[in-house]
């Protein structure tokens, strides 16, 4: 899946479902890193794409937040 397709997909999220997918990459990405120090991790790529995929959760989080105070910044005025 395109990284657009993806950010997409999750700025269709809730902000409920954006925590618990947030929630759920973060654990998967520690499983993955203690895999990969006991040496049982075989496809050392998902550890990036996890990376980035958290990255992505935390950009749309930025977003809403800063749409937020923009919102009561202007309701202020």
């Amino acid at each position: 899946m395109k990284s657009r397709e993806q950010l997409q997909k999750i700025r269709e999220m809730t902000s409920i479902e954006l925590l618990d997918r947030l929630k759920d990459r973060k654990e998967e990405l520690f499983n993955l890193r203690f895999r990969m120090a006991t040496g049982r991790l075989e496809e050392q790529s998902r550890i990036r794409e996890v990376r980035k995929e958290i990255a992505r959760l935390h950009t749309v989080q930025h977003e809403r937040n800063l749409k937020i105070l923009s919102a009561k910044g202007a309701m202020n005025r």
